[in-house]
Order: C-alpha cells, then sequence, then structure tokens
C-alpha cells in the first residue's frame, strides 16, 4: 500500500500542551475561539491552545507548532495519520497528535520545525501558510 501525498496548513501559532488535574474544569484563561482543544481522561485533564494564554504556573510544555491535515477525511479511510507521522518519525521529530471528527493535527517542536517540514515534503506532502482568511 502506498502512502497518500497530503495537504497540511502549518497554522501560525506557538501552541502549549497543558496538564490539569483529571476533575479540573476548563479554567478561566481557557480561550473562547481560535484553535484550542481539551481532552479528559481518568488521570488527567489535557488542554492545548495558544502558548501565551497559558498562566506561568501552569504545568505544560511551550514552544509547539501545529500542521493541519486538510480534512475532511472519510472515518473508512486507513493510512492518513500514519503517512504524517512515519516519516517524522523517520527524521527523529518528536510529534503530539489530536484527532477531530474531520481531521487530525500533528504538532511539533518549533525548534524541529524545519527538520519536519523537510521529511513531509521529502515523501511528496505539501505544506501551505494556515492564516485563516476572514
Amino acid at each position: 500500500m502506498t502512502s497518500p501525498s497530503l495537504t497540511l496548513a502549518l497554522l501560525p501559532a506557538r501552541y502549549a500542551v497543558a496538564q490539569l488535574p483529571a476533575d479540573a474544569a476548563l479554567p478561566g484563561w481557557w480561550p473562547t475561539a481560535g484553535m484550542r482543544h481539551a481532552g479528559w481522561t481518568d488521570d488527567e485533564l489535557s488542554l492545548v491552545c495558544e502558548e501565551q494564554l497559558v498562566p506561568d504556573d501552569v504545568r505544560c510544555q511551550r514552544g509547539w507548532r501545529m500542521f493541519k491535515l486538510q480534512g475532511p477525511f472519510d472515518f473508512a479511510l486507513t493510512g492518513i495519520l500514519k503517512a504524517v507521522l512515519d516519516p517524522l518519525a523517520a527524521a527523529g521529530v518528536g510529534i503530539f497528535a489530536l484527532s477531530t471528527y474531520d481531521t487530525d493535527y500533528v504538532l511539533v517542536q518549533a525548534h524541529q520545525l524545519d527538520d519536519a517540514m523537510s521529511a513531509l515534503r521529502s515523501v511528496g506532502h505539501r505544506i501551505e501558510d494556515g492564516f485563516v482568511q476572514v
């Protein structure tokens, strides 16, 4: 099976991945617009949002850049996320991945962005500027 060639949008912001206790509610600093993601498990609440919104006293890792895989993708399609993750892994680029109903997002540390873009392009993926026209 050959991997699909995909179009990814590089979103303009820098993001943070924050961690709160599992029983926490969304904090007062949580944004009401823009790309943001919250995921609860029995162990934690993980939050992803623009890094400047996260207070200094919150446990987080800053400095992430985000690629949006240009979907939507049908649930029956296989290998979409793998087609992005495999070249990144081969290039030694760590990731944080998110999925939504329509698409997937892959975050890489800003200091590895050039390596990530090179790895993705080398297998035929296209990277676009992710600025949103309003």
